[in-house]
């Protein structure tokens, strides 16, 4: 008996040696003498990850699982890849295309395969890729970067060129990024850091987050609240799910919600201030010394410090100017008052 339980426990070791896991790749394939500029990458149940930070060796490495966390051997896994799956990884001038896809569609999900790609390759590369269930990672790129997955979120860092992503699966986190940046998800949050250029953010299902960006910025929602730090430029937010919180703000602001409160601290006021809350309070923010045209409208319009203002006064509208005019700044809460601030 214990012989047999010695033996038993040998062959498990082995199963278990032999079982693939998401560290190591099912295949890897060399790139250093390929010069890759431009990626194309397609699969139906995986994630896809590029990045072209240096330091790294230019290789495509290729992961696959079973469906349900199953644990399959590798030799498993061929015989399904080679019974229900394309899986291709080639390079033709300059162009690396990885493609998995199943040959029919499965009544049974369980025998499914999870084929996933990481891919390292030089900054200068453009991208195009696409996944139906799993995340999409792309770091250190310079180029025209297009991606979408309809079963993942969406992480981008340090990227700059042209860059068009959506997912209606998940989140999308962007930081240290620049030039044309358009984002949508209709499945989660976004969270948009340190970036800069014309940045467009679109959201259905979550709230955003904004911190230090500088530029031409769009962001919307309809699925949760919109919070802003520290934006330099000209700022276009809307919300359906949320209040509005924005700080440190230099130039133009466009903000409306129909869904919560909405506050504004301006640092500057470019060439004009546009607040709008259909659900609450509108609490703004000014400058002190910044010559500025008023048009505020509420169920009632609060003063704090308004010194220096010249126009026509009542409790629900206030229209004039301070410090000589200027810039427009409107405000309006239809149900709520109009609390403005001088710093």
């Amino acid at each position: 008996m214990k012989t047999y339980l010695t033996l038993f426990i040998v062959a498990l070791q082995s199963t278990m040696v032999l079982a693939q896991d998401d560290k190591t790749p099912y295949m890897t394939k060399s790139l250093a003498s390929d010069a890759i500029n431009s990626v194309m990458v397609n699969t139906s149940a995986g994630g896809i990850e590029v990045s072209g930070e240096s330091g790294q060796q230019p290789r495509v490495e290729v992961y696959v699982r079973g469906n349900n966390n199953q644990h399959l051997t590798k030799e498993e896994i061929k015989q399904r890849l080679d019974q229900d799956y394309d899986l291709s990884v080639s390079v033709s001038g300059h162009e690396l295309t990885a493609i998995a896809k199943n040959k029919h569609n499965f009544s049974n999900w369980r025998h499914q395969l999870s084929i996933s790609f990481k891919i390292f390759v030089p900054e200068n590369c453009a991208t195009d890729l696409r996944t139906s269930g799993g995340g999409i990672s792309l770091s250190y790129l310079k180029g025209n970067e297009r991606f979408t997955t309809s079963g993942g979120g969406l992480r981008i860092d340090h990227l700059s060129g042209t860059i068009n992503g959506r997912t209606s699966g998940g989140g999308i986190e962007v930081s240290n990024s620049n030039e044309e940046i358009d984002l949508q998800t209709s499945g989660g949050g976004i969270d948009a850091r340190n970036c800069n250029g014309h940045i467009k953010l679109n959201t259905s299902g979550g709230g955003i987050r904004l911190d230090d960006l500088k530029g031409s910025i769009e962001a919307r929602t309809s699925g949760g609240g919109v919070d802003g730090n520290n934006i330099d430029g000209e700022l276009v937010t809307n919300t359906s799910g949320g209040g509005i919180n924005l700080k440190r703000l230099s130039g133009s602001v466009d903000a409306s919600t129909s869904a919560g409160s909405l506050y504004a601290q301006l640092l500057h006021v470019g060439k004009y201030v546009r607040l709008k809350s259909s659900a609450g309070n509108v609490d703004v923010e000014l400058p002190a010394k910044q010559g500025l045209d008023l048009d505020l409208r509420g169920d009632h319009v609060n003063q704090h410090h308004f010194e220096g203002f010249h126009g026509d006064w009542s409790d629900d509208h206030v229209r004039g100017s301070v410090n000589g005019g200027g810039a427009g700044v409107s405000a309006d809460a239809s149900s709520g008052s109009v609390n403005v601030k001088f710093n």
